[in-house]
């Protein structure tokens, strides 16, 4: 139910739009404290340490001070994950639109790198929160300079968001897996699809594990994975500017990132 804001509760939450307590003393703690502070036990935890009981006690206050201000953990994990992002990038001012995606998608990256428990927030939802709507204008600006319909300009920026948290989260899968078996990740698993894979029913795998794609110490390092990222990121990006290329008769095709 909203509040006297007549806003949605989360939005009145994540906009300090939401009326403080009348009653009790006068509060010490802010949504803000409490966010802060929460956001410090994820980074030296993980989230699973995350609770309100714990977020109370790194603040030095009683659990129930924090209930005056954020109502639940979901309500904390909704701030965190907005306040974690930051600020967006500061775009190229040649307003080139490559460039400034390539520079947000790569800076979504860091902030997911600077506290490894972003990319397992849950997200319920469109954005809403102050940072995530500064960074949704962040890239929808770039794409300024072209003349595609406002609806088109959406439809790019959530794909590419859609390909960069996809990214984020399958590498956060992936390395709690490679942490409780990083065999599985070594050469073993050349040798397990060589003996299991049939070039009669398999033909296009059984090929990429005949050329010894797969025959590596490991198949998670952080700097191959940084580069299959990039790869993905740039044929995205051919792809948005195959489209501008036939949409937007103002625009001229950019050359691809090296």
């Amino acid at each position: 139910m909203a509040d006297d804001t007549d806003l949605p509760e989360e939005v009145a939450l994540l906009w300090g739009l939401r009326e403080a307590p009348r009653k009790g003393p006068k509060p010490t703690l802010t949504a803000a404290d409490i966010t802060r502070a929460a956001v410090a036990v994820a980074d030296a935890e993980g989230l699973a340490a995350v609770s309100m009981s714990r977020v109370a006690s790194e603040l030095g206050n009683s659990t129930m001070a924090l209930y005056r201000h954020v109502r639940s953990k979901d309500e904390l994990l909704v701030l965190m994950a907005d306040v974690a992002l930051g600020d967006p990038p500061d775009l190229p001012a040649d307003g080139d639109w490559r460039s400034g995606l390539t520079l947000w998608s790569h800076s979504i990256v860091a902030v997911a790198k600077r506290h490894p428990w972003f990319a397992r927030l849950p997200i319920t939802g469109p954005p809403v929160g102050p940072k995530n709507l500064a960074w949704f204008e962040s890239a929808l600006a770039a794409l300024s300079g072209t003349s595609i319909e406002e609806g088109e300009k959406v439809g790019i920026v959530m794909s590419l968001l859609t390909y960069v948290h996809g990214q984020i989260r399958l590498g956060s899968e992936l390395a709690a897996g490679y942490a409780e078996n990083p065999d599985a990740f070594s050469r073993q698993y050349a040798a397990v699809l060589a003996r299991v894979v049939d070039p009669r029913r398999m033909p296009a795998l059984s090929r990429v594990v005949a050329a010894g794609v797969f025959d590596v110490d490991s198949l998670l390092d952080e700097q191959d994975a940084d580069a299959e990222f990039d790869f993905g990121l740039v044929l995205f990006l051919d792809g948005v500017s195959g489209y501008l290329a036939g949409h937007d008769p103002s625009s001229t095709v950019s050359a691809p990132t090296p």
